[in-house]
């Protein structure tokens, strides 16, 4: 995967969270189209960079804690 697929999975993945709209981790994989692995990588990517990240069981999506902002 090129820098500029990664960045555009970043963003994505950077909006949904912001919507709680990721679904469950296989959902957001398949919709990511990389690997459920992948999307774990991408997430401790985020946090690393300061996301604050959970999961909601019952709305089956990840959301951010606090407010972030992903500033390129």
């Amino acid at each position: 995967m090129t820098f500029a697929e990664q960045f555009k999975t970043v963003a994505r993945l950077h909006h949904l969270i912001k919507g709680k709209a990721t679904g469950t981790p296989a959902y957001l994989a398949q919709k990511l189209e990389i690997s459920r692995s992948s999307v774990y990588n991408y997430l401790e990517a985020l946090k690393e960079l300061g996301a604050e990240i959970k999961y909601c069981r019952t709305g089956e999506s990840f959301y951010y804690a606090e407010n972030f902002e992903l500033i390129f």
